[in-house]
């Protein structure tokens, strides 16, 4: 099945993250993250996010970080984000109607360098998700969007190089 979209909303009542993958306009798994998940499988995304050869030849680790924030943002803006919702025709729903509360993640690096997530309930079937470096940033945005309006209070962010000047710097002039 071909990934056609995901989306990521903030269910109160529950106090988790309902998210929904659509495939191939005919089916449709939905799932379930706890804050507590997501704290943990944040560093996780990350990891797989900087697993690129590219970024991992890079002997100094600010400029990794500074790579992985130049790929976070190129990917944004490869990906169309909408906020229209959509009306849905009836989907097959492959693991039940009712969403799978996940309690485990698991991540590697398939043959296509993709990044496949399976994501497994304490019983019963999972689902791997394999996402390109674009959907993969697009995922991890949708996610940091939706813990901010949860009001989770965490901190799920993309590293970024931020260099301060040192004094020694500050004294130098280039021409």
């Amino acid at each position: 099945m071909n990934l056609e979209r995901i989306t990521v909303e903030f269910h109160a009542e529950d106090d988790r993250l309902m998210v929904r993958v659509f495939f191939d306009k005919k089916a449709e798994i939905q799932f379930w993250l706890t804050r507590r998940l997501v704290k943990r499988v944040w560093p996780v995304l990350l990891q797989m996010a900087q697993a690129k050869p590219d970024i991992q030849m890079q002997p100094n680790p600010e400029v990794r970080k500074a790579l992985l924030g130049m790929q976070h943002e190129k990917a944004l803006q490869e990906v169309k984000f909408s906020k229209a919702a959509q009306q849905e025709p009836e989907r097959e729903h492959p693991l039940g109607n009712a969403p799978m509360l996940v309690s485990k993640v698991r991540a590697r690096r398939n043959e296509k360098s993709q990044t496949v997530l399976s994501l497994q309930p304490q019983q019963g079937n999972g689902v791997d998700l394999a996402l390109g470096d674009t959907l993969l940033h697009g995922l991890m945005k949708l996610v940091q969007d939706t813990a901010v309006k949860a009001e989770w209070d965490l901190s799920l962010a993309v590293p970024t190089f931020a260099h301060a000047p040192s004094e020694e710097d500050a004294g130098r002039t280039v021409n």
